[in-house]
């Protein structure tokens, strides 16, 4: 699939280099507005809508007969910047300071708006913009009020209709022009305005400076977030090409068409991946259920590999390997078809209570009764062992993981310990959320230690099969129940110990867990084939 980011970027490179449109020789130059811009200004000082220091760093910039390009300042001295210019131009086109086009203002200093001066609001209220109405592009958000008072103090930070707000805070470089319809406001901390000379070149000028500040955080090493607005300095200094007013407009129009294709393939292509999710989803919530392969009779049931297990448990207390589990439960099904829950001290009927029906030849059980829930390895200290800072940025089903090789005796304590073939699941939110639960395999010598961030489920032998279990605690039933029992802040919410110990867990027999792990890696492979081509 084709790469939209870099198709959009691809669009509006075009579109700032003349190249999106043909341009047509009839079209006013864009000098001829450049210059009206400049006497409009010129105007604004004489009627005193403008200081003649705003304007003092006017330049202008033109090609001369050397077809070299040079920028003419205030004093009347000229400079060479060749060396300036990043790309050539179409004729009737011109080459422009971004400071040139409008005025710049950044909010007041954080100390001038404090909440202990915000008032209710009233009729001689005035309104004080935030960054939310240029991320939402919304003029009504918001419900911070000064007094007129203090609006006569900061009036040189009032905004108009059709002033641009920049948020600087947050989410950065989020740009909106304030509707006719605004209510008299000031811009708070968080906002940069922009008042454009000429409103013609409004839609170009949005156009060019959102996609001028994002290319230049990215050649600043920025990566996709823009962290900080340039400088004014810098900002006013970036050099903008202007087409003619009538070629702006064309290029408008091509880009919001291209652009509205775009999106429409971007929105195409989430709901695949949003489909895709849900068929996963299913795909694992039919395995635990035991309808995803057919049942054979021929297959030894769970109760006998349950039984099996309980042996292997038995012989790793009596090796002092695990401790006696003082709250151990059974599950089991009456003559009257209920399933009931045995603690050694009381029988219940727990039918209630399971969340879905199961197969007659598999079992119900506690996890803590077939896995051992976050072991502890005892292992040599010069033992060479995998350390994973953050095993659980994988998608569960590759074993692949980013790891360091260290001794067993540097790591040993105060991580959380698993070994080759364990199952790694996170119980802080909005990882336990997104599933991000994992096999461990390819470990160095078969061990490794890691965040604490996780709980680790070991199998007693080779009675369960790792990627069955996976299927499980990926499944909408673990994840939906475990997320009605997390605790902690908001923010830091984390899964309990005791709800992955308690929670039901459907056994099949083993064949048949063999063939419900073949068939999702079958389903998934092919449905993977499928996002992996979109990607």
């Amino acid at each position: 699939m084709m790469d939209t980011k870099a198709l959009r970027e691809k669009v509006l490179d075009l579109a700032i280099r003349g190249k999106l449109v043909p341009q047509d020789p009839n079209d006013e130059p864009a000098s001829i507005l450049l210059e009206r811009i400049r006497q409009q200004k010129q105007q604004m000082v004489k009627d005193g809508k403008l200081k003649a220091k705003d304007i003092k760093n006017d330049t202008v910039i033109f090609v001369g007969e050397d077809n070299l390009h040079y920028e003419k300042f205030a004093d009347g001295s000229v400079k060479c910047i060749e060396d300036e210019i990043p790309f050539e131009l179409p004729e009737g086109w011109q080459w422009v300071r971004l400071g040139c086009l409008a005025q710049y203002k950044k909010g007041p200093f954080g100390s001038s708006i404090t909440k202990a001066m915000f008032v209710p609001d009233n009729p001689d209220a005035v309104k004080v913009y935030e960054q939310k109405n240029a991320i939402n592009k919304d003029a009504s958000l918001g419900n911070y009020f000064i007094s007129a008072e203090k609006y006569e103090t900061l009036k040189g930070f009032e905004v108009f209709p059709n002033d641009i707000i920049v948020s600087c805070a947050g989410t950065i470089g989020e740009t909106y022009v304030l509707p006719t319809s605004m209510r008299k406001g000031i811009i708070n901390q968080a906002l940069m305005k922009i008042s454009l000379y000429d409103l013609g070149i409004l839609d170009f000028y949005l156009m060019y400076f959102d996609f001028q500040l994002k290319r230049a955080a990215q050649e600043q090493g920025y990566g996709v977030a823009l962290k900080n607005i340039p400088p004014f300095d810098m900002l006013k200094r970036y050099l903008v090409p202007i087409p003619p007013i009538q070629e702006q407009k064309r290029i408008i129009a091509v880009v919001n068409n291209l652009l509205f294709e775009v999106d429409s393939i971007d929105a195409d292509c989430k709901a695949i991946f949003a489909l895709i999710a849900q068929t996963k989803a299913k795909i694992l919530d039919l395995a635990i259920r035991g309808q995803l392969v057919p049942q054979d009779p021929a297959d030894e049931p769970a109760s006998v590999l349950l039984e099996r297990i309980k042996a292997e448990k038995e012989k790793l207390i009596k090796q002092g390997k695990i401790k006696q589990d003082k709250k151990e439960s059974v599950i089991f099904r009456g003559e009257d078809n209920s399933y009931y829950l045995n603690d050694g001290q009381m029988t219940v009927d727990i039918s209630d209570d399971l969340p879905f029906d199961i197969p007659d030849s598999w079992c119900w059980v506690h996890l803590k009764d077939v896995f051992i829930i976050n072991p502890r390895n005892k292992l040599d200290d010069d033992l060479d062992v995998s350390f994973i800072p953050m095993p659980l940025i994988d998608d569960g089903y590759n074993g692949k993981h980013t790891s360091e090789v260290r001794s067993w005796k540097e790591v040993k304590t105060g991580f959380t310990h698993f070994a080759e073939g364990d199952i790694g699941v996170a119980k802080i939110t909005p990882c336990f959320e997104n599933r991000k639960s994992t096999v461990f395999e390819n470990l160095t010598n078969g061990y490794g230690v890691g965040t604490t961030e996780l709980h680790v489920l070991r199998s007693f032998g080779n009675n369960i099969l790792a990627q069955y279990l996976l299927a499980y605690v990926k499944s909408d039933y673990f994840v939906e129940k475990g997320k009605q029992t997390f605790t902690g802040d908001v923010g830091q919410q984390r899964i309990s110990k005791a709800y992955v110990e308690n929670a039901y867990f459907p056994l099949p027999p083993i064949k048949e867990q063999e063939r419900i792990v073949q068939q999702i890696g079958i389903i998934f492979e092919h449905l993977n084939m499928i996002t992996d081509a979109l990607s």
